[in-house]
């Protein structure tokens, strides 16, 4: 008997430290959560702070990543809004430091804008699409930015009609934290995941997916128009399209399309195929095959904060 509680006692130790130590080395337990949306499917719940493999994370009161803002902006400061999908957001694998809206915030310090602050709004969530984006602003609005940046990615062009289907049913949509840190990567990286008929379903959306999607992107501009906000339209290439034969017949095709749809709506438009194509290296600029490592964020913020920087210096001159 006493050999036997020896070692439960040994046991239950040692799963109490593998337990602290996924807690604190790799923030295992405490996953970001989220919450279903008629509109916009999903989104990240309010007021959250965690961290995973060292990097912080923080949610605000608007699901933003970030600090606690205002709904209304201060005085004396340019509040540019970015709205997007993972490669906005970050991730768990971007440090709240290194997000593009904080790398944006970091660039327009330095340039004369005009403004004594500068705010960039971080409105994004994984996987989001188009549609996403618009029912996030219409849902809360523009937040009294002057600029809204939507930045999407080519598989973007093809995202499908909202759904919260996935929320507390694919383990990356988790709604409410596990018991225990160890359970969370039992059931993440040793448990095969289990189909969800409902999601598949919505991924076999038919249709014109992406005349969906640009009609969407419209509606944004005229939210921003309404709001008396310039808007400017990104697009980040996947890394299988930088170099060699370029995207797939299907995504030049879409390409073709948005390109054209910018052009007639006189939307500011940065594709980012040609200057990554154009880079010495362009495969040092991802950290998988679709988002951004630290590279790749600052060639995307550069161009960004260049339009931002230019519009606002143009229109101080003209003044």
């Amino acid at each position: 008997m006493k050999v036997a509680f020896l070692i439960l006692v040994g046991i239950v130790g040692l799963l109490s430290i593998v337990e602290v130590g996924l807690r604190s080395g790799f923030g295992f337990g405490q996953p970001l959560l989220y919450l279903p949306d008629a509109h916009m499917g999903y989104l990240l719940a309010p007021n959250q702070r965690t961290r995973r493999f060292g990097n912080r994370i923080e949610i605000n009161q608007y699901s933003m990543r970030g600090a606690a803002i205002t709904a209304t902006r201060p005085p004396q400061t340019l509040r540019v809004l970015l709205i997007g999908d993972s490669i906005v957001n970050g991730g768990w694998w971007t440090d709240q430091n290194q997000t593009l809206s904080a790398l944006l915030q970091q660039y327009l310090y330095t340039q004369p804008t005009g403004y004594q602050h500068v705010e960039i709004l971080n409105a994004s969530a994984n996987s989001w699409g188009p549609r996403n984006e618009l029912a996030y602003l219409q849902h809360f609005g523009g937040f009294e930015a002057q600029v809204i940046v939507l930045l999407i990615n080519t598989d973007d062009l093809f995202a499908t009609t909202p759904t919260s289907v996935q929320v507390g049913r694919d383990r990356n949509y988790p709604n409410r934290k596990p018991p225990l840190a160890l359970i969370e990567v039992i059931h993440r990286y040793l448990t095969k995941p289990q189909p969800i008929p409902e999601l598949e379903a919505v991924q076999r959306e038919g249709g014109d997916r992406v005349g969906a999607n640009l009609a969407a992107i419209e509606a944004i501009q005229t939210i921003a128009a309404q709001s008396n906000a310039q808007f400017l339209l990104g697009i980040t290439p996947l890394l299988r399209e930088v170099g060699g034969s370029g995207p797939r017949d299907y995504e030049k095709t879409a390409r073709q399309r948005l390109t054209h749809f910018t052009q007639q709506q006189q939307i500011p438009f940065i594709d980012f195929l040609p200057m990554f194509n154009a880079a010495a290296n362009p495969n040092s600029f991802y950290r998988d095959s679709i988002h951004l490592n630290s590279i790749g964020n600052q060639q995307v913020v550069e161009q960004i904060g260049k339009k931002i920087q230019a519009s606002f210096a143009s229109r101080n001159h003209r003044k």
